[in-house]
């Protein structure tokens, strides 16, 4: 009896560390995308980025909460505001800003850019500039692990705005004809580009998704707890054939649509980002919730903090200085080598 009870207690006190840990390695990735987007943000003001970049900040939480739950041999398809997605999935800062700043070093050796990221070694498929584009991806992907019966999952993040191109709706039927290993993670950050998502979406946009015979379901996207307690239990179901799933995870983004639109009083107003960034920050939010459970101390998440963007600082400069690919590259990658 006295062993069993130790042996129940030892589980216990592994568990309680394994969750320490997953706790402390999610608030570390949610700031290292706010860092990644934050000097992003500032390269692009200070005209050292070409182009334009779509900031993910505010909607930490659903990339974290969910890449959390997958394996490095588990697939997901991202979008055009997709930084989160790659850092989450375990994409690194050099690399990552060295393809913002086409950089032979950059995941596509530069040629990417900020909207067409991918990195193949942590299961990313690629971030896609197609509102909705990557959704026949990710369905492909699910169908391939289903085929060769990997036991990978799919998960295929897109916007609200995504939910008014067809081809997520006939992804979603063929997924749920085949029962396919994938989640359609849908970030609702209630705008579409410049229009408020209830005056261009009739309906609920889980109802949508039940027309096609699969679960639906709706998530505090700024609740990182929350979102991995529900994915954990998604890719569970999927690995054993009980897929597709559709989730609404309902956030919001700080900036504008892009790096430009700087003027946003005329479709969302200053009460209205305030009230999301004051009360509703999921970094801040979750800090508070590790220091009142007494996980960490207040120092020690400062120390997480301060870490993090001395590492976006060096990455940075090191993309600076980095080199361009050469020109004799102008076609790698875009046509097929002669054989």
């Amino acid at each position: 009896m006295a062993a069993k009870s130790a042996t129940k207690a030892k589980t216990a006190s592994q568990k309680s560390k394994s969750n320490t840990e997953a706790y402390l390695r999610m608030y570390r990735q949610m700031v290292r995308i706010r860092a990644f987007e934050d000097n992003a943000n500032q390269l692009y003001l200070s005209a050292k980025m070409p182009g334009l970049t779509h900031m993910y900040s505010g909607q930490e939480a659903v990339a974290v909460g969910i890449c959390e739950a997958l394996e490095d041999t588990d697939y997901i398809t991202s979008t055009h505001r997709g930084h989160g997605h790659c850092v989450a999935k375990g994409a690194e800062f050099r690399q990552m800003f060295c393809e913002l700043l086409g950089k032979e070093e950059g995941y596509c050796r530069g040629k990417g850019g900020s909207m067409h990221i991918a990195d193949q070694s942590h299961g990313n498929l690629g971030a896609n500039a197609i509102v909705g584009g990557s959704t026949g991806i990710a369905t492909g992907a699910a169908l391939s692990a289903k085929y060769l019966k990997t036991g990978a999952v799919a998960v295929c993040f897109f916007g609200d705005g995504a939910t008014a191109q067809g081809l997520l709706y006939e992804a979603m039927n063929m997924a749920s004809l085949w029962k396919l290993p994938v989640i359609y993670a849908c970030e609702n950050n209630g705008y579409s580009e410049y229009t408020k998502t209830d005056e261009i979406a009739a309906g609920s946009l889980t109802e949508r998704a039940k027309g096609f015979g699969m679960e639906a379901f709706t998530v505090d996207g700024q609740d990182v707890l929350a979102v991995n307690e529900l994915t954990q239990e998604l890719v569970a179901r999927c690995r054993k054939g009980e897929g597709p799933f559709f989730v609404e995870l309902q956030t919001y983004r700080y900036h504008g649509h892009h790096v430009g639109d700087i003027n946003r009083t005329y479709y969302r107003s200053k009460e209205e980002e305030a009230e999301w960034k004051d009360k509703r920050d999921p970094i801040v939010n979750f800090g508070t919730w590790l220091t009142g459970q007494k996980i960490v101390t207040a120092d020690d998440l400062a120390a997480i903090d301060a870490e993090v963007k001395a590492d976006a600082k060096a990455a940075v400069d090191y993309a600076l200085e980095a080199k361009y690919p050469d020109a004799s590259e102008v076609t790698m990658h875009v046509y097929a080598e002669a054989s």
